[in-house]
């Protein structure tokens, strides 16, 4: 099966990143896509301050940066406040892949994660998930973000809530979570 083709031309991402050998590394890749319009910010504050001035179509954003962690990062995006946009697809990108940091940047409103070291196959197939699959958006009383479940099952009969599922705690495996 085939990826369709987007011209990206079109759009605008911001890429967050603290190394700069990454953050130029995540720019020629995603000017490799077809992106005219890449702004960068070393750190939170910096990304803060692009956003307030010009409106970013996608995120891109390491997760463990420097002085403000990315889950305060995409926390303050997802509140909207100060005229951010709490809407915009964010990627998270990391090295440390453990399934501990995947679910706390899910819990925290990620749209996607990407695993370092970073190929323009990957960026491209999560930009392209944000295209063709766009998330709905939910607010409960502790979260704000795309909604976590990736399936939608309208013939689900069962229980609406895991609490008879056993726990998941203290498994490491992303995959077998995502199997429970």
């Amino acid at each position: 099966m085939s990826m369709k083709t987007y011209a990206l031309d079109a759009i605008s991402v911001l890429v967050v990143e603290d190394n700069r050998f990454m953050r130029s590394i995540l720019v020629n890749v995603i000017k490799g896509l077809g992106v005219t319009h890449v702004v960068e910010a070393r750190d939170g504050q910096e990304a803060l301050e692009e956003l307030r001035n010009t409106a970013a179509d996608i995120i891109v954003m390491d997760w463990e940066l420097e002085g403000m962690h990315g889950s305060k990062l995409l926390q303050t995006v997802r509140s909207g406040k100060r005229g951010l946009n709490p809407l915009t697809p964010v990627i998270v990108v990391s090295a440390n892949t453990i399934a501990r940091n995947v679910l706390q940047a899910r819990d925290t409103g990620m749209t996607e994660f990407l695993a370092k070291p970073v190929s323009a196959a990957a960026l491209y197939a999560r930009i392209v998930s944000i295209i063709e699959n766009p998330r709905r958006f939910v607010r409960t009383g502790s979260y704000f973000g795309p909604d976590r479940r990736r399936r939608f099952e309208p013939g689900y009969l069962g229980p609406k809530r895991r609490a008879d599922d056993r726990s998941m705690d203290d498994v490491d495996d992303i995959d077998v979570k995502r199997q429970a």
